[in-house]
């Protein structure tokens, strides 16, 4: 065989397989996906969480960003300071398998029901990107699965969806105000990193995006945070610099769905909420992340 068809034969068993995943007839071309630098699990998934009452997490400032879900009346706070360096956590509440996760390059935190027709799934990370976003794995079946798409893009699980739970994206003292009985993710999580350090600082100020992008969007700066609401296969934009021109309370319809988007300027925190209050599914993510996977996106306007 010649060198010219050794390369590309090279070339084409790359496309197809990356990190040991197979991309053979996966939902988006592979040549979008790239790899972020890590091996797979080279970030590692936090499989056993542990943790501890509020008065006792020392380690936590009042304006730290948390991840805070409540679920079978249990409150809990997963600090972005050790997201940042673990990106998926499998947890339980009760016999509840959930997995929490947060991409630092979107800025987009998301929880799911861990189970898919009644089978519970363990995630880990890939070490690859979709549109700059994490794409996990589940360990059952091999399958990666967008976390912003929510759905097994290749894999014996493709074209399936999680279930995405309500989160609020908030600081720790507004997350303690609102729930003052939560537990909040402990720092033994069995590895050793430096939490108190930032890996990403200076990345959310910045207009830079590492990795290419299918749609990019002058309208914000790339990184405004915005609150993202699908409903169906409708979607729409809040973002944050124009929620800080209202009240804190917007009512707003997407479809025929009546909603009540509540914003507090002091935390930070966006929430969609339906007509009876319950807070619905939402994602907080940079305006740069939800434009690249929602084009179509209907967008917010205070006037």
């Amino acid at each position: 065989m010649s060198t010219g068809l050794v390369a590309l034969a090279a070339a084409t068993l790359h496309a197809q397989e990356m990190n040991g995943f197979d991309l053979r007839g996966a939902l988006i071309p592979a040549g979008q996906i790239d790899a972020g630098g890590p091996a797979r699990d080279g970030i590692p998934s936090i499989d056993k969480p542990r943790f501890l009452p509020a008065e006792r997490a020392t380690y936590m400032r009042a304006d730290d960003q948390v991840l805070g879900l409540v679920r079978n009346n249990v409150a809990r706070a997963y600090p972005v300071r050790i997201l940042n360096w673990h990106e998926v956590v499998n947890d339980r509440f009760d016999n509840d398998a959930v997995t929490l996760t947060f991409c630092p390059l979107c800025g987009t935190g998301v929880a799911f029901d861990g189970r898919v027709d009644g089978r519970a799934l363990s995630f880990g990370v890939s070490g690859l990107l979709y549109n700059n976003d994490v794409l996990m794995y589940d360990r059952q079946t091999q399958s990666l699965w967008s976390q912003l798409l929510g759905q097994a893009i290749s894999g014996p699980m493709k074209g399936q969806y999680l279930r995405v739970l309500p989160l609020t994206h908030t600081t720790w003292a507004d997350w303690r105000k609102n729930h003052p009985a939560t537990v909040i993710l402990s720092t033994d999580t069995g590895a050793t990193r430096a939490y108190e350090r930032d890996p990403y600082a200076g990345y959310e100020r910045s207009a830079e995006v590492i990795f290419p992008m299918a749609f990019r969007s002058s309208g914000f700066h790339p990184k405004e945070r915005v609150l993202g609401v699908q409903l169906g296969t409708l979607t729409k934009a809040y973002p944050f610099v124009e929620l800080g021109k209202t009240s804190g309370a917007v009512l707003d319809r997407l479809g025929d769905t009546a909603l009540t988007i509540r914003f507090d300027r002091a935390a930070s925190r966006a929430t969609v909420h339906a007509k009876d209050g319950k807070q619905l599914p939402a994602t907080v993510s940079y305006w740069f992340a939800w434009y690249g996977f929602h084009p179509e996106t209907e967008i917010f306007r205070a006037n």
